[in-house]
């Protein structure tokens, strides 16, 4: 998947170099040598106009939460360092309160501040990103998790997030656990994270299918709503891990933060969300992976290529396109191989393992009947 995700962002880094190098520089851009590390691009950069032409809003929560936020800036920082565009980040006034005004306000001052293109994530950025779309009509606008709008100037990007919970919650069962968690963020009305979800508690009841187990599932979306770290979260599960429960899936960015402390206290593991967390925490054993990085260069690189109107306002990525997942180079399971994870993906990628989505509201997962899993709903 790694290599399908690098070529996708290789290919539109070159193709936007060529069609950069076709226009005259501007003063703004800064000199800057080309990267795929987005750890060697600065967060903030200064023009030397005041003007910044690539600009991201953040969604609720850190920006450098290591999870959907940092890598979806990591994507903006490193298109517009390579192509030589100035660029800022933006996160809403009030932080995890922040209302529609808010959002609407971040992306007016883009706008104002020379913004040719507008990245934004997160699915609560819709009413704000409609109305500033509308109001600056000349900026495009790239909706991370986001919906079309039939407006020229607007493209939503998707993702089949049950596709790489799935492959996670199948993966972790594989390997041996049979008491597993779920704390996602959003509060259950986050369509991303609900996919991430059902896909986990279904990857699980497969192979524990399989394998001719039963196993169980704690699910909550207790304390996650603003996708922040929070000490009653870390109670929360700190004793669920006292209870028995060997692994929990963290969907919903800086909450990895307090499910992590947690693991750690208890020798217990983590499946990460969005990025591979492995990087973050010893705890943790895979990560159900989105290329969000990769979406949003190639989303702007659409922008300057001249390609935007192929897009037809939205995009809908999933392991057919290399962009949901599990991480490769970072493999450590033990009972369940590299190999047999690549001919899943594969079974996903030609169809013949269907999985469903259409499980999208905080407690619906309590009526689905899992043939081996038996769900405790923690409110």
């Amino acid at each position: 998947m790694k290599k399908i995700l690098a070529l996708l962002l290789a290919l539109a880094l070159v193709v936007s170099l060529a069609a950069c190098g076709a226009k005259k520089p501007t003063e703004t851009k800064p000199e800057t040598k080309v990267t795929e590390n987005a750890d060697e691009v600065p967060d903030n950069m200064t023009s030397s106009d005041g003007k910044y032409e690539v600009a991201f809003v953040t969604d609720v929560g850190q920006l450098k939460d290591k999870s959907f936020n940092q890598g979806t800036y990591d994507g903006v920082k490193l298109y517009a360092n390579n192509n030589g565009l100035s660029y800022k980040y933006y996160q809403p006034a009030n932080g995890d309160a922040a209302t529609d005004d808010d959002r609407y306000d971040a992306m007016k001052s883009a706008c104002e501040n020379g913004a040719k293109v507008v990245v934004a994530a997160g699915f609560m950025q819709g009413g704000a990103l409609e109305r500033a779309a509308k109001d600056f009509p000349d900026t495009k606008f790239v909706f991370i998790d986001g919906w079309g709008m039939g407006l020229d100037n607007v493209v939503g990007i998707a993702f089949n997030e049950h596709e790489c919970g799935y492959l996670a919650g199948y993966a972790v069962v594989k390997e041996g656990y049979e008491k597993l968690g779920f704390c996602g963020g959003g509060g259950g009305n986050n369509p991303a994270v609900c996919r991430y979800g059902y896909g986990f508690v279904q990857g699980a009841n497969a192979a524990a299918a399989e394998m001719g187990k039963q196993i169980e599932v704690k699910y909550t979306w207790l304390y996650g709503a603003s996708f922040s770290a929070s000490p009653e979260l870390q109670t929360l599960t700190n004793g669920w891990y006292e209870n028995g429960t060997e692994v929990i899936f963290s969907a919903g960015g800086s909450i990895f933060q307090s499910i992590a402390a947690a693991a750690s206290a208890n020798d217990k593991f983590v499946v990460g969300v969005d990025t591979d967390q492995s990087y973050e925490s010893d705890t943790v054993i895979t990560s159900a992976l989105k290329g969000v990085k990769e979406a949003a260069a190639w989303a702007i690189g659409k922008a300057y290529d001249g390609t935007w109107a192929s897009l037809n306002g939205f995009v809908s990525l999933g392991a057919a396109d290399g962009a949901t997942g599990l991480p490769e180079a970072t493999w450590s399971l033990k009972n369940y191989s590299v190999d047999e994870y690549k001919a899943q993906l594969a079974d996903i990628v030609s169809g013949k393992l269907q999985i469903s989505s259409d499980v999208l509201e905080n407690d619906a997962i309590t009526t689905v009947n899992f043939s081996n899993t038996t769900v405790e709903y923690v409110a």
